[in-house]
Formats: structure tokens, sequence, C-alpha cells
């Protein structure tokens, strides 16, 4: 799992179904009663009506009558709002709580970016940055081992080219394999 470091604090970055999934958890860990601060967080008004907008665009499968009933309390001093009762009266897909070894509460970059504002726009600002760092990175390594593929297919495409038009079909292997060995040296210094 990559980790991204932001302001002396290592986050994680999974992926989930297809989709970056940052670590909110991660996120708060350094700082007091940081935990509370998801669940103060989604008792928020602007939070469920975020989370809500996200859920319809992205989540085929949102429930949004229940979305509503939840909208309609949110802010209120009684309402509480857990992860698990939000995924689990909603069936949202932007947060996902996982326990366990690398357990937390994860949100798609789109929602962590929003909590990372809550919490401070600095802190936003720098998380922004370094998860365009890995990205990059990421693509870097993409674009290296897509490269080593396509050198990988064009060594098969000429030396099957040698074999079937170049080298006659009366040589002795031994002679086979010295014009091969020139012709295909021959195309190298070419190329």
């Amino acid at each position: 799992m990559p980790k991204i470091k932001v302001q002396d604090t290592e986050i994680t970055v999974i992926q989930n179904n297809e989709s970056d999934y940052i670590c909110l958890t991660d996120m708060v860990k350094n700082i007091e009663n940081g935990l509370a601060l998801i669940e103060k967080w989604l008792r928020n008004k602007n939070t469920v009506e975020f989370l809500g907008i996200w859920e319809e665009m992205y989540n085929s499968n949102f429930n949004s009558p229940e979305f509503e009933g939840i909208k309609n309390e949110a802010g209120l001093n009684r309402f509480i709002l857990s992860v698990k009762q939000w995924i689990d009266k909603t069936n949202a897909i932007g947060i996902i709580a996982k326990a366990g070894r690398y357990g937390g509460t994860y949100a798609h970059k789109d929602i962590a970016f929003e909590f990372a504002s809550w919490v401070s726009p600095q802190f936003k600002l720098y998380l922004l940055r370094e998860f365009q760092r890995l990205k990059e990175e990421e693509q870097k390594q993409i674009g290296w081992s897509a490269k080593r593929e396509l050198s990988k297919i064009n060594y098969h495409i000429h030396t099957d080219a040698i074999k079937r038009n170049l080298i006659p079909q009366m040589l002795t292997p031994k002679q086979a394999n010295i014009i091969y060995a020139t012709l295909f040296m021959q195309m190298k210094l070419m190329s």
C-alpha cells in the first residue's frame, strides 16, 4: 500500500474498485481526539449534503430516500451518524470502514480532500501536493513498464521476421545462427 507523508503524518492510499481511497483515520492520528473528528465531520449538514451529492453522481445503488431522511436530521444536536451507519443506510461507496491490520476509515479521494479542507486548509494543500506527486511517480512506473513490454514485443517481431524471411531453409542450423545474428545486429544498428 502506498503511503504519502503530509506534515509528518504518513497517510495510506489504497485502490478500491479502481479508484484511489485515502485513509481519513491516518489524517487525524496526530491530532488530539482525532478519531472523534471524523464522526463530528459526519454530523455536519454540509458534509451530509456533499456525501449525498457525490453518491448520487457515482453510485447507481445509492439509497436516496434514506439519504433525504438523514439530510433532514443532520445538524441537529441529537443527530449522530457513524461511517458504518452511513454505509448501511444508504449503500454508500464513497467511504469505507476497514477492520484489521490496515483498518480505518477510507474515503474516495474527492471526499478525502473535502475532509482535509474541514480539518485544515493548509493540510489539504499539502495533501493535494503529495497525492499528485504519488500519481506522477506511478505514471513514471507505468511508462517504464509499457516501454519494456513494447521492446519485448518488438524483439519477437524482429526475430520471427528474420527467421521466416531472410534465412534460407537449406542452411545448417549453425550457418543459420551466424546469418541470423549478423542480420539482427544490422537491424539493431539501423534502429
